[in-house]
């Protein structure tokens, strides 16, 4: 008898047990073979006052099983609480999001029949770090986090990811005319990592008219790869423009660790009421199987789920009066996959799944740069308009560091400025060294200090830096 495959089980929030429920019995169905433990996160843990919505002994589970089949949790709004999902891919280094998108003319209503895509969405910076703060009565900070290695990583695996599975093209979207030091780090590397794949095809979209292709000309690409919170948008958009977000599923794979769920939420609403489709977990799974090392399982489930969909057994979401011939239930549809088990789709044609080892560690290779430390910027809580902060701060004496500039949300207000500019209590007072010099720590602190005794307040402060002579921060809009 084959080993039992330990994996770790959520059930989840609102319709996450019922659609868990039927995707276990298929493949239960269908022999796989795996061990299940079962942990409670979400909803129940969030009431009980635990902020991170899991037990340690969840952890513990996971660590020792380092596979995880979630059903979709209820992530309470505000209030501190952070979002599960994002705490598990970063806590177990899940980098790489995998969400596979396809159309299945004309069994499920399609704007786009020819669909047939995968997004790869780097999982685990980005604005999805989730680092905020209010800063002023009128303005609240996001920090939008990207680091060369995390960019590396994710671009390999998306390459990576198209050979193993005979894909031709990898197309890489950001927004770097706009975010020229964060999008702009992602780009530059998708590059240098692309031209080590000759083979491959690849190009570059900006996000707007990118995603605007993947609704209208979706048959362009092939394998995506973007930063985290482009990629959540994107795969919804595709999903959606596909036939339905119920029906696609996604993989969170790190080194050894993979966790894989449907790309859609707990729907609340809906619960209970068993016409949820389970089609989203099942693609999940799916992934799992494949993941684990049980190709011939998630083979035979894709086929069998290919049969009911070309059958016309369809759940209410899909359903369709020209091309469905039964309305069943969340159960139902279940049975209706265990019932084709063994068969093969004659309309669509059968998929065929092999183990592909994708969640390997790729080696990271620090370079070192000349860091410079060449200015600072100083962001002051002030009611004051931005001559009246000038006057006060050029007051300072600083040795080698002089006010070069004031901005207001980005945009610059001083030494020039223009009398439509609204303005808020937020301001970005930037100094730089003279002549290029390079300035101290200490010398920010005093400066900081001396800002303090005039009676401004300053709220945070960002050194401005150069490496290897090259400029490392970004210029007012107006500048």
């Amino acid at each position: 008898m084959a080993t039992k495959t330990p994996i770790t089980i959520a059930y989840g929030d609102g319709i996450g047990p019922e659609i868990m429920g039927a995707v276990l019995r298929i493949l239960d169905a269908a022999g796989a073979q795996i061990e299940k433990e079962v942990i409670e996160i979400g909803e129940k843990l969030y009431k009980k006052g635990i902020s991170s919505g899991i037990e340690d002994s969840s952890w513990e589970s996971l660590r020792r099983t380092k596979v995880f089949l979630k059903a979709p949790i209820t992530t309470p709004q505000g209030g501190g609480v952070k979002s599960l999902n994002v705490t598990v891919r970063k806590t177990l280094g899940l980098y790489a999001n995998v969400r596979p998108v396809a159309a299945y003319p004309p069994f499920i209503e399609t704007l786009k029949p020819k669909m047939d895509m995968v997004i790869i969405r780097e999982n685990e910076e980005d604005l999805y770090a989730g680092i905020e703060h209010q800063q002023t009565q009128e303005v609240v900070q996001a920090l939008k986090l990207i680091s060369r290695p995390g960019c590396e990583r994710i671009c390999r695996y998306a390459f990576e990811y198209a050979i193993a599975h005979n894909r031709k093209k990898v197309s890489c979207i950001t927004k770097d005319n706009i975010m020229k030091l964060t999008d702009g780090l992602f780009h530059k590397v998708f590059n240098e990592i692309g031209a080590e794949y000759p083979d491959v095809e690849k190009d570059h979209y900006i996000l707007d008219i990118g995603t605007a292709y993947v609704a209208e000309k979706p048959d362009i690409f092939d394998i995506i790869v973007t930063l985290n919170l482009y990629g959540d948008v994107i795969s919804d958009v595709a999903a959606e423009v596909a036939g339905s977000v119920g029906i696609a599923g996604s993989a969170n794979i790190g080194d050894g660790f993979g966790m894989f769920e449907a790309i859609h939420g707990s729907a609340p609403t809906i619960a209970g009421q068993n016409i949820a489709n389970p089609s989203g977990l099942l693609q999940g799974a799916i992934q799992m199987l494949v993941h684990i090392g049980q190709p011939e399982v998630a083979t035979k489930i894709g086929n069998a789920w290919l049969r009911t969909i070309e059958q016309g057994i369809h759940t209410k979401d899909i359903y369709s009066y020209k091309y469905s011939t039964e309305l069943v239930g969340t159960q139902e549809f279940a049975d209706a996959v265990i019932a084709r088990l063994g068969e093969m789709p004659e309309h669509f044609k059968p998929v065929g799944f092999k183990t592909r080892p994708l969640h390997k560690t790729f080696e990271y290779k620090r370079k070192t740069k000349k860091k410079a430390l060449v200015g600072v910027d100083v962001f002051l809580d002030s009611v004051l308009s931005p001559e009246e902060i000038a006057a006060k701060l050029q007051s300072i004496d600083s040795k080698d560091m002089k006010l070069a500039m004031i901005a207001n949300r980005g945009v610059g207000v001083w030494p020039e400025s223009k009398p439509e500019t609204f303005l808020s209590d937020h301001w970005r007072c930037r100094y730089l060294a003279d002549d290029g010099k390079n300035i101290s720590h200490a010398e920010i602190v005093t400066l900081l200090d001396k800002i303090t005794e005039i009676g401004l307040d300053f709220i945070k402060m960002e050194t401005l830096c150069t490496f290897d002579g090259e400029v490392a921060y970004s210029l007012a809009q107006g500048e």
